[in-house]
């Protein structure tokens, strides 16, 4: 007979929510014995341990070891099998693509980037995930989740790129594309967001619930976290600080050019090189987003002082207008030109911000550097596949009650 289904498979659940919390403590913390598991998670020690016994029927779960606890025989040692499933990390950018290979349990085994060179970087983001499992001996059925960081607007619903800046492959069908090429679940999300997930965790936003990510170098943007979360809008255009109105450069006529923004035009490279030009510094071709980093660069170790103090005034701008509606405690300044002006950029911005709006944050220069779009999709990756072997869990539990 098939069991009722006003009968809720209690049982099951109890279980499926004991194993879980065991599998995230192991995931978060590393090893524990069982009687440290009871003592985390309030269990009783019986329970811990079937929880650890079903764990380790899985799969999940080994013993790694033991501890010795005093009196008595030694404790066993538990944590994940994290040589059974990795996730993917990926930076896809017009010049080329950079990918980390992690385990689940957060620890990177590979790295490694490619150029462009006119090649697809749909098909060069699986070149690049084929040589990082070549390396490291993992199939793709052991890889949980990708997470690809990609400069542009992600549409929050759907999870693809509503538009792109510079990668012109970018659109509605990305996501799909990369899925049938690596073979793997993607997601998509934007790259100064990630930026902002780095920071969070690894930089100079740890242990900051509020805080802004303002990326300024060839392109211009904006990560807000409130809370401890990102907040994306309603259509995921949160952040697109190019946009903004600012006093002395034209509204721009249209909006589908990222180009045309007033705030952009302010900062981004082209108006910095200029900038750079009036105050005799002579930028080497191309007059790229790097020839203008070593401009800000130089002026920031003491060369140029009323350049430097003008690209701060011009940043306060920007910084000033998003402070003042969200209010933060911390302003994290990154991108090419945020990471060559450094500290001495930063506290400039800082003074800048505090003369023209009511607010003081605290302005500081990013404190994980140029990887800090990578590191933030292989943390989001990481994330990502754990929660896949939790809902595994689930799953079973399901099964059961059926």
């Amino acid at each position: 007979m098939a069991k009722s289904s006003t009968q809720p498979g209690v049982p099951s659940l109890l279980r499926v929510l004991n194993d879980r919390a065991t599998l995230e403590l192991l995931l978060t913390d590393g090893s524990i014995t069982r009687a440290e598991l009871g003592r985390r998670t309030g269990l009783s020690r019986v329970t811990a341990s079937q929880s650890l016994s079903r764990l380790q029927a899985r799969g999940l779960v080994e013993v790694v070891g033991s501890r010795s606890g005093g009196r008595g025989p030694n404790a066993e040692v538990y944590a994940v099998r994290a040589d059974l499933w990795r996730a993917v990390g990926l930076d896809l950018r017009a010049s080329g693509v950079a990918a980390t290979l992690s385990t689940v349990t957060g620890e990177q085994l590979e790295r490694t980037w490619e150029p462009t060179d006119g090649r697809d970087v749909v098909d060069l983001a699986g070149r690049v995930v084929d040589i990082l499992l070549e390396a490291s001996g993992v199939c793709h059925d052991q890889v949980l989740s990708a997470v690809a960081a990609v400069p542009g607007l992600v549409d929050p619903d759907g999870g693809d790129v509503a538009f792109s800046y510079d990668l012109a492959e970018a659109g509605a069908g990305l996501r799909r594309a990369l899925e049938a090429r690596l073979r793997l679940p993607v997601t998509l999300e934007n790259d100064v967001n990630l930026a902002a997930v780095a920071e969070s965790r690894l930089g100079a936003a740890d242990s900051e619930p509020d805080f802004v990510l303002v990326w300024v170098g060839a392109g211009v943007g904006l990560a807000v976290t409130v809370h401890g979360r990102l907040h994306r809008g309603a259509t995921g255009a949160a952040g697109e600080i190019g946009y903004l109105p600012v006093p002395g450069v034209p509204l721009p006529e249209r909006v589908d050019h990222v180009s045309q923004g007033s705030f952009q035009r302010l900062v981004g490279t082209p108006a910095l090189a200029v900038l750079a030009d009036q105050h005799g510094l002579n930028l080497p071709s191309p007059r790229d987003a790097a020839a203008v980093a070593a401009a800000v660069s130089h002026a920031a170790n003491g060369g140029h002082e009323a350049f430097l103090t003008e690209v701060a005034r011009r940043i306060a701008l920007g910084v000033a207008s998003v402070c003042t509606v969200l209010d933060p405690g911390l302003v994290v300044l990154s991108g090419e030109t945020g990471l060559a002006g450094g500290a001495a950029l930063a506290r400039r911005v800082g003074e800048q911000v505090e003369r023209i709006a009511p607010v003081h944050p605290r302005v500081v220069a990013s404190g994980v550097g140029d990887s800090a779009v990578l590191d933030g999709a292989t943390l989001r990756a990481v994330r990502a596949s754990r929660q896949s072997l939790l809902a595994g869990l689930d799953d079973v539990a399901e099964a059961a009650d059926e």
